[in-house]
């Protein structure tokens, strides 16, 4: 992040990326993107789970860190899925498909509508 230079909204920067602009909670305050190395960090006000059109259920941690590329979330630390029981994100991919596909120890495919709208997270006790 440049002191001074005009940052566009986060979901717009995800949107330019090819990801779905709705990936973080709306409540999400700030992010800080390092363009040279692809280092993004999304500030969350408090720990959130968000519900998605498709049933899915995704936990963010306080601050949630990442390096974004065309296409990709990698090296994700600070957000889980539950899929039986909470796991590890750590990577998020989309396919020529529109699909979205989270890997949380296993890759699982999602459909790209579910995220492509920014949603309200909830407060949850921990992450």
């Amino acid at each position: 992040m440049i002191a001074g230079k005009y940052q566009k909204p986060l979901p717009e920067l995800l949107a330019s990326y090819g990801l779905p602009k709705g990936l973080f909670p709306k409540n999400a305050t700030h992010y800080e993107w390092e363009e040279e190395t692809g280092k993004l960090t999304v500030f969350i006000p408090s720990i959130l789970e968000v519900g998605y059109k498709d049933s899915s259920i995704v936990r963010f941690a306080v601050k949630v860190t990442s390096t974004l590329s065309q296409g990709k979330l990698m090296n994700i630390e600070g957000m889980k899925t539950k899929i039986l029981m909470w796991v590890k994100v750590t990577c998020i991919t989309t396919d020529a498909n529109k699909k979205v596909i989270f890997t949380a120890n296993v890759k699982k495919s999602r459909p790209w509508e579910a995220y492509d709208v920014l949603r309200d997270g909830i407060q949850a006790e921990t992450f």
